[in-house]
């Protein structure tokens, strides 16, 4: 048996639960993996709340919570070629499986190996939070010297896309509460607090007063007022927070890749020093909780992550 914790229905924290469940064999293409740190992200309160993913059917029983984990594999399903028990690796988890847990199963095609120099609470911040920077940046494929809009930057995603974004010689404006001015500032980006005339203090901040992108973070009325700072928002809005509501806006949610291969670049921009996670906040299993509200206040700084001995 293993501990994990876990949804038992939909709805609120009142809902999560620690549970001890039966270890679980790989499937063919899967991993079975000891966790030892798993990034907490606001989609997972947000599952445990009802939204589910394209394709996701009801819940039929406990899921376990968390969606991007790193850890060590213990054995390894058929089919399975390139990882072997011992690997360090890190990644998405099945549906269902979790990784506030001591172990989860992970598939191969949302799995890489983890560099020696990444510690594996780093590690666990990459397949959600970092491979979805990635992804939003490819997507608007701006060109070095362009401006590019960052709301809710203070956040896992956000730090990354900062990072990101000046690695790639964009200049970067975040939006954040004015307690992470510093914060926000040491990533390379010029900060604008949250509150009233937001899109014209943001443009007040830009350079020559114009901002070529927007990649939103935060969604809501934040989102609808700095779309008015695009003259043409086709291929220039997107969100990670909206995506139900930004096609009314003229723009797009960030096309996420899932894939090994933006693992492995995450992973070798954090190896190279260019992507530092910024975990900014940990906690033992036994504290999953503590760890799940921090984020769902919508007050963590940088990324929270859980840390699983086993």
């Amino acid at each position: 048996m293993y501990k994990a914790y876990a949804y038992t229905e939909h709805g609120g924290p009142e809902v999560e639960t620690f549970l001890d469940l039966p270890v679980p064999e790989p499937g063919p293409g899967q991993l079975l993996v000891a966790v030892r740190a798993a990034g907490v992200n606001p989609v997972d309160w947000k599952l445990r709340a009802g939204k589910r993913r394209p394709g996701q059917g009801p819940l039929t029983g406990p899921e376990v919570l968390g969606s991007e984990v790193a850890g060590v594999v213990e054995r390894v399903g058929a089919g399975v070629t390139g990882f072997a028990p011992g690997d360090a690796v890190f990644g998405n988890p099945i549906a269902g499986a979790g990784g506030y847990a001591e172990y989860t199963l992970l598939p191969t095609g949302t799995a890489a190996h983890k560099p020696d120099a990444v510690p594996f609470t780093d590690a666990a911040a990459l397949p959600v939070a970092a491979a979805t920077a990635y992804d939003g940046l490819r997507q608007l494929a701006l060109p070095a010297g362009a401006t590019l809009l960052i709301t809710g930057v203070g956040g896992g995603v956000g730090v990354a896309a900062a990072q990101l974004a000046r690695h790639f010689g964009l200049r970067v404006v975040g939006t954040a509460s004015a307690a992470k001015k510093e914060f926000v500032e040491s990533l390379g980006a010029v900060h604008v607090a949250r509150g009233p005339r937001l899109a014209e203090r943001v443009r007040e901040a830009a350079t020559g007063g114009r901002v070529d992108a927007v990649f939103d973070l935060v969604g809501g009325d934040t989102l609808a007022e700095v779309a008015d700072l695009l003259a043409d928002r086709r291929g220039r809005l997107i969100t990670a927070a909206a995506k139900e509501t930004v096609a009314e806006l003229g723009g797009a949610p960030v096309a996420r890749a899932r894939n090994a291969a933006v693992l492995a670049e995450v992973a070798r921009l954090a190896e190279t020093g260019v992507l530092r996670p910024h975990v900014t906040a940990t906690y033992p299993l036994d504290r999953a909780d503590e760890a799940l509200r921090a984020v769902e206040d919508g007050h963590a700084r940088g990324k929270t992550v859980i840390e699983v001995t086993g």
